[in-house]
């Protein structure tokens, strides 16, 4: 139900306010435009929106409803036969206030309120495929699905492998090199040792 707007009604009592908006709600659907001030373009829209919701329904009872809103049973035809299927895809939104200025005789600021019967843009629709398509994702519960590697994965952790095995063999060829040193160094100080023995012994 849309809000009750605060301060004067717009006719003289309750039944002659809903008078009027019955009678702007026919119009707006026979004509598809209408052309008036911009309080009753206001006062006008949802309650011609909430008619539109009905004949979305299509059943006989929301035609029913309709019926005791507008007498016309063209009107109410022409309602459900051809206004309905053309926004059966919009989620809301089925008129457009355009303000078009003010009026010469009383300076009462105008404009024009019209039926958005257009079909959606490529845009509007992926947005309203995607909200559908996350609303049952949300609700049904995320389940853990097994990873695959895939090829590309899969070499990868070959390469990193490879890798590190080479780098653990070039680790271990630098630790044998400096094993051989050191053992070189070791043989070298014992020769000397032998020698200068051998030299003293000489001497003596």
């Amino acid at each position: 139900m849309p809000t009750p707007t605060k301060g004067p009604r717009l006719g003289g009592g309750p039944a002659h306010e809903r008078l009027m908006l019955a009678n702007l709600a026919a119009s707006l659907f026979e004509h598809k435009r209408i052309t008036t001030t911009v309080t009753k373009a206001k006062r006008l829209r949802p309650y011609a929106e909430r008619l539109v919701t009905f004949a979305k329904k299509g059943d006989l009872a929301s035609r029913r409803r309709v019926l005791g809103v507008i007498s016309s049973k063209s009107i109410v035809h022409e309602l459900f036969t051809e206004i309905a299927p053309a926004v059966a895809n919009r989620e809301g939104g089925y008129t457009r206030i355009t303000k078009i200025g003010n009026r010469k005789g009383d300076n009462a600021p105008m404009a024009v309120i019209e039926l958005v019967l257009e079909p959606m843009s490529a845009k509007q629709s992926v947005v309203a495929e995607a909200e559908q398509a996350k609303a049952p994702a949300a609700a049904a519960p995320v389940a853990a699905a097994p990873v695959e590697e895939s090829p590309e994965s899969a070499e990868s952790v070959d390469s990193a492998e490879s890798a590190e095995s080479a780098e653990s063999a070039a680790s271990a060829e630098e630790v044998a090199a400096e094993e051989t040193t050191v053992d070189a160094e070791a043989g070298a100080a014992d020769e000397v040792v032998v020698v200068e023995g051998a030299v003293e012994d000489e001497k003596k």
